[in-house]
Order: C-alpha cells, then sequence, then structure tokens
C-alpha cells in the first residue's frame, strides 16, 4: 500500500472538487467587463478563468476594483505568456511538493521505521503535516488565484469528453487547474492530519503474538517467535496454510476466530502487541505465567479511530459546496470515478455465475466444504505447490537486511526484462528502510528525493510474507519513481487515481517467483488467482463504502453504534453475495480490513486496480516476449495523470471494463 497518511489526506481534504459557486462578492457588471476588456485568444477560457477566481475571491482578498485589476494585471493574454507562467508553475511547486513530502517522511520515521519504540514527542511530530497551511498560503499570496484565473477547471465529465481531443501541453494545463478549487482552512487540515495519524499509529502497532495463541486444548500451532501484523500478516499466514504443512487447516480455523475476534472488537486489548499474555482466541480466555486472568475488551477502539476520521472530514464539507462529502470528494474527485459507478461494476461481478463456478472448482481442490477464509485461497498460484519453509529459507538468505533488498534492485528489474542502465537508474532513486508495521511505499513528489520502500524484516531475515510485500512495493516505487522521473509535465506526473498504481504493485508481485529466479508463467492459474482476488477485495470495499455512507446518514453516532452498523452492514454484504458461495451466515471477516481505520474508502482501489491489472497482463501477454515487460511498464506509466478510461485507451486501446477478465474466467471454467 503507497503511504496512508499522505495519500489520504490529500484525497480527502485537498483534493479537487470543481466547486464552483455564484460570486458573493464581485458582482455580474464587474465580471462582464472584465470579459469585454481583456485580450483573450478564447473568450470561453477566459471567461472560465475569470467565474471560478472571483467565486474564491472574499473581502479579505480585495475590493472589486482591486479583482479589475488582478484580472488585467495577470492574465495571460497570449499562447506564449501562458506557457511561461505554466513552466513556472510546475517549477514552484514540484520544489514545494518534494520538499514538504520529504520533511513529513523523515519526520515520521521513528513512528514508521524499526527501530527503538517512538517517544509520545515523535507521535507529535509525526502528525505534523507542513500541507496544512499551503492552501492558505497560496491564497493570501494569490498564486492559488493566478493559477485558477489562467488554468480553470473542467469538471470529470469535461475531461473525458474534451480530453479525447486534447494534446499532452492541454492535458496539463487542465491537471493545474486541479490545484485550487475550494479554500479549506489550515485548522480543519490541521484537524485531519491528527486523526490519520492518530489511527496510523493505532494499526501500525497491531500485531498479535502467535507464538502465545492458544487452542482451548492448550496447544501452541504457531512459532513462539511469531509476530503478525493485523490484517496483513494474518491474512497471508491463512494463505500460507494453503501449502502441504503441518496443522494447516487448524491453523487457519484459529487465525479466522482471532479475525472475527477483533472485528467484534472482543479480543482482549492487553493481548495486542504483548507477548506477557496466552490468549486461547476459541473461549476468549487469558493466562499470564500460567494463571488465568479476565481481561477487559477492547471494546471500541477501532471503530473510535474511523469516527475520528469521520469527523475530521465533517470540517472540511462545507467547503466543497458542490460536493458537501468525503465520499463524493474522494470517488468524483479524486479516484474520478463515482462511487455509484463503483459500487454498479463491484456488485455485477460479485453476483456473476463466474463466481460460483470458481468457487466450486476451488471446493473440489480442498476436498472440503469452503470455509469464510477461503476468499483468500491460494491455490492459483505456483507457489502454492512450493513450501513455504523452503521460500523463507531463500529469502532470508538473499535479504537479511533492508540494504541486501535494495542492492539486488537492479538484478529484479533486470529479471522483469529492464536494460542493465534502466534497471540502474530506477533502482538508484529508491532508498529500502525496514519498517515498524507491515511496510509501504512512500513515493518522491520531485525530482532529486528517492521513494522509500520500507518493509518489516525480522532478526534472522526477510521471511517469504514479507519478500512478496515487499515485492508489491517495490511496484509502487518503480510507478513513482517512473511517474516522477519520466513524465514530459509535472502537472501529469502521477496516475490517473491509486487503483494505478495498485495495478503496477500487483503486476509485480504476481512475479514473485520470478524474481527469486523460479519460472513464473502468466497463465489460466493466474487469472484465475486475480478473478478471486478481486472477488474477496470487493466485498471489503463495499463494506467500507457502505459504511461511510452509513456515518453520513448518521453523523451523529457514537463509535459502539458504529461498531454495531458496520458488523451489521459486513454480514448482510456476506449473507448477499459470499454465503452462497463460502457457506456461514452472518460472517464478519470482510470487516477485517485496516485500511478502513486507517485510509477509509482507499479499498475500493484494490479491486478497481485489479480490473486495470487483468487488462494490462492480457496486453503483457500479447507482447513477443512476454515474460519481458519492462520497456512496455515504461511506456504505459509515462502516460501519467489523464482521467481513468482516457489513460486506459492509450495503454491498451479500451475503457476501464470487467468484461475482459469474466469473458477469461467464463472460457476457463467451461474446459
Amino acid at each position: 500500500m503507497k503511504q496512508g497518511i499522505l495519500c489520504f489526506l490529500t484525497a480527502l481534504l485537498l483534493a479537487s472538487c470543481g466547486a464552483e459557486k455564484d460570486s458573493k462578492g464581485i458582482s455580474e457588471d464587474t465580471i462582464q467587463s472584465l470579459l469585454s476588456e481583456v485580450k483573450a485568444p478564447d473568450k470561453e477560457l477566459l471567461e472560465r478563468g475569470v467565474r471560478q477566481t472571483a467565486a474564491l475571491w472574499t473581502e479579505e482578498d480585495g475590493s472589486e476594483e482591486e479583482f479589475t485589476e488582478f484580472v488585467k494585471e495577470n492574465f495571460a493574454s497570449d499562447a506564449q505568456a501562458k506557457e511561461v507562467l505554466f513552466n513556472k508553475l510546475s517549477k514552484a511547486t514540484e520544489i514545494i511538493n518534494g520538499a514538504y513530502n520529504q520533511l513529513v517522511l523523515d519526520l515520521q520515521k521513528p513512528t514508521t521505521l524499526s527501530g527503538e519504540e517512538p517517544e509520545n514527542i515523535d507521535y507529535i511530530f509525526g502528525e505534523y503535516n507542513p500541507y496544512n497551511h499551503l492552501s492558505d498560503d497560496m491564497y493570501h499570496n494569490k498564486v492559488a488565484f493566478i493559477t485558477m484565473l489562467n488554468f480553470p477547471f473542467y469538471t470529470l465529465a469535461e475531461k473525458n469528453e474534451k480530453g479525447k481531443n486534447w494534446t499532452r501541453k492541454e492535458w496539463a494545463y487542465a491537471r493545474m487547474g486541479d490545484l485550487f478549487t475550494s479554500r479549506v482552512p489550515a485548522e480543519v487540515n490541521k484537524a485531519g492530519s491528527k486523526a490519520l495519524a492518530d489511527a496510523e499509529n493505532y494499526v501500525a502497532s497491531y500485531n498479535i503474538m502467535m507464538g502465545h495463541v492458544l487452542t482451548d486444548d492448550g496447544k501452541r500451532l504457531f512459532p513462539e517467535d511469531m509476530c503478525l501484523l493485523s490484517h496483513w500478516n494474518l491474512r497471508d499466514e491463512i494463505k500460507s496454510n494453503y501449502a502441504d504443512v503441518p496443522n494447516a487447516h487448524e491453523k487457519q480455523e484459529i487465525i479466522y476466530k482471532i479475525l472475527e475476534r477483533i472485528v467484534t472488537q472482543e479480543i482482549p486489548k492487553k493481548v495486542v502487541n504483548n507477548a506477557e499474555y496466552d490468549w486461547a482466541p476459541y473461549s476468549n480466555k487469558t493466562w499470564k505465567g500460567g494463571k488465568e486472568e479476565n481481561l477487559e475488551a477492547e471494546g471500541a477502539e477501532r471503530y473510535q479511530r474511523i469516527l475520528d476520521i469521520f469527523h475530521a472530514t465533517q470540517l472540511a464539507d462545507p467547503y466543497y459546496p458542490n460536493m458537501p462529502t468525503g465520499i463524493m470528494r474522494y470517488f468524483d474527485g479524486t479516484t474520478e470515478v463515482s462511487a455509484e459507478e463503483i459500487e454498479k461494476m463491484f456488485v455485477e461481478f460479485i453476483s456473476s455465475e463466474e463466481v460460483k463456478k470458481v468457487g466450486k472448482m476451488i471446493r473440489e481442490r480442498l476436498g472440503r466444504d469452503l470455509r469464510p477464509y477461503d476468499i483468500w485461497y491460494d491455490g492459483f498460484k505456483s507457489r502454492a505447490a512450493l513450501s513455504e519453509d523452503m521460500l523463507t529459507a531463500q529469502t532470508r538468505k538473499l535479504y537479511p537486511t533492508p540494504e541486501a533488498f535494495e542492492k539486488r534492485m537492479p538484478t529484479m528489474l533486470q529479471n522483469l526484462g529492464f536494460s542493465k542502465e534502466r534497471a540502474e537508474f530506477i533502482a538508484d532513486k529508491i532508498s529500502v528502510e525496514g519498517a515498524r508495521g507491515s511496510g509501504h511505499a512512500a513515493g518522491t513528489m520531485g525530482k532529486g528525493y528517492n521513494s522509500f520502500l520500507r518493509t518489516r524484516i525480522g532478526s534472522e531475515g526477510m521471511d517469504y510474507k514479507g519478500y512478496n510485500i515487499a515485492v508489491h512495493e517495490f511496484g509502487h516505487n518503480v510507478e513513482q519513481t517512473i511517474d516522477i522521473y519520466d513524465i514530459d509535465y509535472y502537472a501529469l506526473a502521477g496516475v490517473p487515481n491509486t487503483a494505478f498504481t495498485e495495478t503496477l504493485a500487483f503486476i509485480f508481485q504476481k512475479r514473485d517467483l520470478k524474481l527469486l529466479g523460479y519460472k513464473s508463467a502468466i497463465d489460466n492459474n493466474t487469472t484465475l488467482d486475480i478473478f478471486w482476488g478481486m472477488y474477496e477485495i470487493m466485498g471489503v470495499s463495499l463494506v467500507d463504502m457502505y459504511t461511510w455512507r452509513w456515518l453520513y446518514e448518521n453523523p451523529k453516532a457514537t463509535a459502539e453504534e458504529l461498531k454495531e452498523n458496520c458488523i451489521r452492514i459486513a454480514k448482510e454484504v456476506w449473507n448477499k453475495y459470499y454465503e452462497p458461495v463460502l457457506g456461514t451466515h452472518d460472517s464478519v471477516i470482510l470487516a477485517v480490513y485496516s485500511h478502513m481505520v486507517n485510509v477509509p474508502m482507499y479499498l475500493p482501489n484494490y479491486p478497481y486496480g485489479h480490473i486495470v491489472e487483468y487488462q494490462i497482463e492480457e496486453h503483457l501477454s500479447k507482447l513477443p516476449a512476454p515474460e519481458d515487460i519492462g520497456e512496455e511498464i515504461d511506456r504505459i506509466w509515462r502516460i501519467g495523470r489523464l482521467t481513468p478510461n482516457a489513460w486506459m485507451n492509450e495503454a491498451v486501446g479500451s475503457d476501464v471494463s470487467t468484461k475482459p477478465i469474466l469473458n477469461a474466467v467464463k472460457r476457463i471454467v467451461e474446459k
């Protein structure tokens, strides 16, 4: 996952929203006078810029006369002047973004990297975000007004329609218009930063000491030193037990019970990140030093974190009159795909007959009835036939430290078909650090800075689970590097939305064995693996989306009420779309993802990313040498931050759609 706090804050509180409103301070007469007096090659563009600037101009910014003078002095009336202004704004934006982003990453190191336990002062600095005051500053010094006057905002519908005929420069001009479309006070942004930082710290330390987990008859199923972060490592431990290992099914069952206890908050609070207690998840009993103790349940702390972020988001709502909810800002504004379109796409997919047929295939492979945790079935990978212990032995030898992983990155990239020179260029822009949590990719936002791959490495070296996650994050870093260093216009740096960086991360993760030296073909099993992963994460995403919808319908809810209704929503989605395939009534498993706690509404990026991933994989499979994908990755991810369908059409020649993978799976299951 990309670095959660910064991405979500940008998306939810500082996102473009197209909030145009009638000017309260600037009269229509003044606007009409300017439109007739100011020379402009494109009068429609002038009017758009003047009206958008007037809509956000306040008495503090100046009088009507001062507004008139401002427009006349700062409107670039010819193409050359506009290009000069654009280049200067681009350079300044990159300088600010690069420096601020690096400052945030450096201040968060004590709380995000492995090492000494953070002190209170570390958490305080970790909550600091220099972006909080940036918007205010840019309005006060009039940079925001100069930008919107000359590079006005286009709605998503306009981008999708007009963008079909835009040049790269015109796209870049339109993206410059996304920078300033609202005025959110610094104190509101600060509240969002704190809520998100608190949730991030809560999630990063949510470890379960598996060596202290007992069956009801007192048996220990896991190594004494095994420590698994929720939900990521717990999920991956379930996945690893689809291989032929001792007590595999019993381990999966007890982890499933742990996950249930986390969702319902029945988990004893003191067993989290604490090796002092033994815990039997089935009976929920605990012991310290062999003596049974009754511990207090966690209660609703998980849901309080979600509620805190929701309340911080509410503070920003009044400043977005055309997009007055965080839901609208995140989907329509940042993701540039509406929540309704996402929901429709997901529901159609998880309701398909292909899901039921693949579920039947899995049941036959396992030789048992399916269980809720089989949403993480991992048997469609060639890795499933390999012992994880063997793979872990190999990864620990190769990657005893973060430095060892960093040193081998050029070789990994060459294994994917990048030239030696290109592989070294990209790898040189990525630094690897040990993570306190599961790890993440923290991207650069300006040339001259590196991206960071933060990965969890134990005292004995990197185990296979950690390696698999690290390869995923490595994919993010490659995208982040290409999309800063190789994009023709800084305004187009990046991808359409987070799903498109998840796509490259998935493509890398699917080839983790290839990067270890094994043959790794992208075949029918790969298609089925992507398909089943989409089925799993779409339900999780719907629970997240429906929970936020409920919050806006019940803005005064308590944490206990949120918990009750989040669990209710998870059960309803499960019973409608998952029970018919996997069985078990009222499972709560879809509400276990930690993303719901620290990066709300991020989850839909994963299945949307899988949809994009399959279309890209299908395209890559048709290359003359499909195992060598480096050059094509370079081409595709240099497209930059167009809208999703515009990007996809340039990449593979079609809109974003689930039809290709549904059709492919239909062909596979019919065989």
